[in-house]
């Protein structure tokens, strides 16, 4: 598939031309607009912060770190959670020339260390206690580490806090930190942004200021995100999608909101802050569709309703006439079901966005029915996020969408998709093998199988790592089964295992919040996870579950059997990624004698 034209990017955006000099040209462009809203644990409020606040910040930051010697190129540590202050670092970091180098908040201090010492980070700016409880634990392997600076006012001679640097920088003049921005080119090394990686050691990605700037302008002549969105943010910093969002969000004048850094706010601050952009990965809306499902008094009224939403909503879409006795149908399932499901997310999303794993399509028609567009777009961290997307103008479900302006995608022999253009990332740190094996010809070798439609939509149809070849030579993608498990409401994690069996067996994780309730309400007294996985009334829900997914396959790719584990898989576990893709191989490994058990059976 040929690259198409790159378009004029929105006449909202800064024009910038590299990150450096984006917020102080957003600070000027976008001054009367609210660039920041999060919430005052201290009074329960939501604070707003203006653009030229945040621009103030951010140069306050910057000026900080070019008192403490931080020079062009040098790379500074991100280790937080998402918040105000990640992006206040990042900006700060950027503004003096200087790479972000970002750590996910759940790294152990091993994984910390990895990072910063691969990276050779000279400076850290951390969140809180805790993380800076991990960076003590290795500090002395950690030669080229002079500072650590800390977003909350801490303990010790060896931090100094946020507000502290903000003071130094307040010290030097305002030309300091132009000149400082000035100097940077697209060509610099903006971000190493160490992938999770669902195999092996983390690699480090080398994204320079073209990278984004270009991957920005693509976002931007697709109108996938456009000035006055207001954004809720609770995925990663550390993550590309969600850097991604955060720079374009600032560079057209959108408003981003924080999370409160409580997965269980999540949806409560939705419905409080009313979002019209929301970005997530497949597991929060998977959870939104179990509970409605669950609340569903009558499961074939609801598939009617969803199949009458759908019907009505196309032929919106298409600008027909609907039939009066259509629309009236439409109005009262609206005002019984769609309603309240857009109220879930507080009733003024244009768009929602999904990404980094797969999502089945049932759950994607499912909110679209309910007036909430859903859409899903691929990438990875080596295109600087994405490659493809659907929009609100074109889109189609099942499908990751077609390639943005700019960027050839194309499918290889073997299935593999591959792709190029100007978001494709410079190579991996310090480990120019696996660059030569990743970009050949300038082609970016992406591991993700898939097909091309006839109208140039893409589809995922698997991960070359992740195809199970049985013993009888039958090549399966378990991502279609374990979707299919986990649109069951207790199911939270399924883990589909064959390669080189004789069958297909599932490891099953259940979901805490929706199994006890009901194993309550079964009358089963002991609702200890460890418990509740060997009980006989939960084995035959879980069976009842792969039986459904079982008959919508060919019998050699059924699940034969399955094993409940005691506890849900995690991030703290080294189970799952940051952004809850499963670490395949960490869990083959770590229950390898839950398979074999099955597999003697």
């Amino acid at each position: 598939m040929e690259a198409q034209t790159a378009t004029t990017p929105s006449d909202a955006a800064t024009g910038s031309k590299t990150l450096a000099d984006l917020l102080p040209l957003a600070v000027e462009k976008h001054a009367a607009k609210v660039a920041q809203k999060f919430k005052d644990q201290s009074t329960g409020e939501w604070v707003d912060v203006s653009y030229p606040e945040l621009g103030q910040i951010a140069k306050e930051v910057s000026l900080g770190l070019q008192e403490l010697g931080i020079d062009r190129g040098d790379k500074v540590g991100i280790l937080s959670n998402t918040r105000p202050e990640w992006t206040y670092a990042d900006f700060g970091i950027l503004a003096t020339g200087g790479t972000v180098v970002p750590i996910y908040q759940t790294n152990s201090p091993e994984e910390c260390h990895y990072v910063l010492e691969h990276s050779e980070s000279v400076a850290v700016i951390l969140e809180d206690q805790s993380q800076l409880d991990k960076i003590r634990k290795v500090r002395d392997q950690l030669p080229s580490l002079r500072h650590v600076i800390s977003m909350e006012p801490l303990d010790g001679d060896d931090v100094m806090s946020m507000e502290e640097l903000r003071e130094r920088g307040r010290g030097r003049s305002d030309d300091d930190f132009k000149q400082r921005v000035a100097t940077v080119e697209g060509s610099d090394v903006a971000t190493y942004i160490y992938t999770s990686g669902t195999t092996g050691p983390p690699k480090g990605c080398v994204i320079d200021h073209q990278n984004w700037r270009d991957m920005l302008d693509m976002v931007q002549s697709q109108n996938v995100l456009m000035e006055d969105e207001v954004a809720y943010l609770f995925l990663p910093l550390a993550h590309a999608f969600a850097r991604l969002i955060q720079l374009g969000s600032l560079d057209v004048g959108a408003t981003i909101v924080y999370w409160e850094r409580d997965p269980q706010k999540i949806i409560p601050n939705l419905m409080e802050v009313k979002p019209t952009y929301f970005p997530s990965v497949p597991r929060m809306f998977e959870k939104i569709y179990s509970l409605a499902n669950s609340n569903a008094p009558d499961k074939a009224q609801l598939e009617q309703a969803v199949q009458l939403g759908l019907k009505v909503r196309q032929m919106q879409d298409r600008g027909e006439a609907v039939p009066a006795e259509l629309q009236e149908a439409f109005d009262k399932a609206d005002a019984a079901l769609f309603q309240n499901v857009r109220n879930i997310f507080g009733g003024r999303i244009k768009q929602a966005v999904t990404g980094a794993a797969p999502i089945a399509q049932e759950i994607l028609e499912f909110f679209y029915a309910c007036g909430v567009l859903v859409l899903e777009g691929w990438g990875m961290t080596e295109t600087s996020t994405a490659a493809t997307c659907n929009t609100a103008e074109e889109f189609r479900f099942g499908s990751v969408g077609k390639p943005f302006p700019g960027v050839e995608v194309k499918i290889a022999e073997d299935g593999e998709i591959l792709a190029r253009g100007p978001n494709i990332f410079r190579g991996y740190y310090k480990n120019p093998e696996a660059t030569a094996e990743t970009i050949v010809d300038r082609w970016l070798h992406t591991g993700d199988i898939g097909r091309i439609d006839e109208d140039g939509f893409l589809y995922i149809t698997g991960r070359k790592k992740d195809i199970i070849i049985t013993a009888g030579g039958k090549n399966i993608t378990p991502a279609n089964l374990e979707n299919g498990l986990k649109q069951n409401q207790y199911i939270s994690q399924a883990v589909v295992h064959g390669d080189r069996r004789p069958f297909l067996t599932a490891l099953i994780t259940l979901d805490p919040e929706e199994i006890v309730p009901w194993a309550q309400a079964q009358g089963i007294e002991d609702t200890d996870m460890a418990s509740l996985a060997q009980n006989e009334k939960v084995q035959a829900l879980v069976q009842e579950a792969v039986d459904k997914v079982n008959e919508k396959v060919a019998r050699v790719e059924e699940v034969k059997k399955f094993t409940i584990l005691p506890h849900d898989l995690t991030q703290e576990t080294g189970e799952l990624t940051p952004t809850l893709k499963v670490k395949r191989n960490v869990v083959n490994e770590k229950y390898a004698g839950e398979l074999d058990a099955m597999y003697r059976k």
